[in-house]
């Protein structure tokens, strides 16, 4: 995959559950006043948000900045002061990955490729991911639309796919005739509305 960073360079900094609770003991202990009653400057460390950083990290190390950086987001707002540090060197991280993988691509056509090649090696969420992306910023990219209907009729998405392959019709009618030879619509051939898209005049 694109730019997939070492699984080993991110376990190194990786806070584990037992990492983070460690610290949380840490500050009590340095923080805690005798004339109070114990447990008054405890560090709470909520498990979902453990837990959340712990899936933001795995998806740094699969390669899916994008998910990546939406977890770090939505963490860093209430991440408790342990994991605020760590959360915002991986947001930086996953940016500045994100833009290089950005860049790799010089065309969208060329992205669409690299998605087809993901879809080819059954790779279907990431597939999905960057034909997205495409659409994102070329809303009218046929040849997008046109891969994601692939993608879908593979999955099973049956509505997904005459959705898809309905829009990459109507903005280019030469994907119909494609379609009529795209051995990978072999899921979803029986079903009527593939028919009437790719043989309106019988229908």
């Amino acid at each position: 995959m694109i730019g997939r960073a070492s699984v080993r360079q991110f376990n190194r900094i990786t806070l584990s559950f037992y990492e983070a609770r460690n610290l949380a003991l840490s500050r009590k202990k340095t923080s805690a006043v005798s004339t109070e009653k114990p447990g008054a400057h405890a560090l709470a460390m909520p498990g979902p948000e453990v837990q959340l950083y712990q899936t933001a990290v795995q998806l740094m190390q699969q390669g899916k900045y994008e998910k990546a950086l939406a977890a770090f987001e939505k963490l860093l707002p209430t991440a408790p002061e342990v994991l605020q540090e760590r959360c915002r060197m991986y947001l930086s991280a996953c940016k500045r990955q994100i833009e290089q993988n950005q860049r790799n691509f010089a065309t969208p056509e060329e992205q669409c490729d690299y998605a087809t090649s993901l879809v080819n090696s059954g790779n279907y969420e990431d597939a999905r991911e960057q034909f997205f992306a495409i659409l994102d910023a070329h809303p009218d990219a046929d040849y997008a639309f046109y891969g994601l209907a692939v993608l879908e009729g593979i999955t099973g998405n049956v509505e997904a796919c005459m959705d898809n392959l309905n829009r990459a019709i109507e903005l280019n009618a030469k994907n119909r005739l494609q379609a009529r030879s795209d051995t990978d619509f072999q899921g979803v051939v029986d079903d009527p509305r593939f028919t009437e898209l790719l043989y309106p005049e019988i229908s």
